[in-house]
């Protein structure tokens, strides 16, 4: 893998409490430092372009903190406008989670289009936690859905119940199973990545360097297969 594109939220307010959100800072940096540590390089897009907002940054993860010091993070502040990238580019696409994919990167036209086009490219498609609600919606040109018999880890009702069930729109896996999906779960806010053919899924924040791991691997592999793998995320 030489080049991969992360695709992030625009959207900085959520739900009827008009709730801050964003991209989930872990979800972006932790990726990053994986895929940098492995000498592939990141460019940042968004549906909008442009700044797009950040929620959760701990300054007391070294990781977010190495990664918002980069010049990674200024890149990412001035984001590609997704329309403009050319998707031939890369060897994989990314989509982190946070609460704000649950609006935009679930309607855009073009991250549907981006996730089709990747996957007919025989490229990796990778997202976390909330980031798999780009995944919804998606019809590759024979019309089917690109969900239809993938297992797929996305963040859990369970873990919505005490999380932020008031202000996401639905909740996610119910809405990956009814388009098909074989959705799995972990336990809640533990690692869970899952790898079936060239898409791989992580149920939450401690599954992003899992996630970004088992990309790299898929990646230099060129094997596609069905492995789910818990409680590999972590630090």
């Amino acid at each position: 893998m030489g080049r991969i594109l992360f695709v992030v939220t625009n959207v900085g307010r959520i739900g009827p409490r008009d709730r801050p959100t964003g991209y989930e800072f872990s979800e972006v940096a932790h990726p990053f430092l994986v895929f940098a540590a492995e000498g592939i390089a990141v460019d940042f897009a968004s549906p909008l372009g442009g700044s797009p907002p950040e929620d959760g940054f701990d300054p007391s993860d070294s990781a977010s903190v190495l990664f918002r010091e980069s010049a990674a993070f200024r890149r990412l502040n001035r984001s590609l406008r997704l329309a403009d990238v050319v998707l031939e580019r890369y060897d994989a696409v990314f989509f982190p989670g946070g609460l704000g994919p649950m609006v935009d990167l679930y309607r855009d036209p073009g991250v549907k289009a981006a996730v089709a086009h990747m996957h007919e490219l025989g490229r990796v498609v990778g997202a976390v936690c909330h980031g798999p609600v780009a995944l919804l919606d998606v019809r590759l040109p024979d019309g089917s859905n690109f969900l239809q018999g993938r297992r797929v880890a996305a963040f859990t009702s369970a873990e919505e119940e005490g999380h932020s069930l008031e202000d996401v729109p639905f909740l996610l896996d119910a809405a990956l199973v009814r388009q098909g999906a074989r959705h799995s779960g972990g336990s809640p806010f533990e690692a869970h990545v899952v790898v079936d053919g060239n898409l791989v899924t992580g149920q939450n924040p401690a599954s992003a360097r899992g996630v970004a791991r088992a990309m790299v691997e898929l990646s230099r592999s060129g094997k596609a297969s069905t492995v789910e793998a818990r409680g590999q995320g972590g630090s």
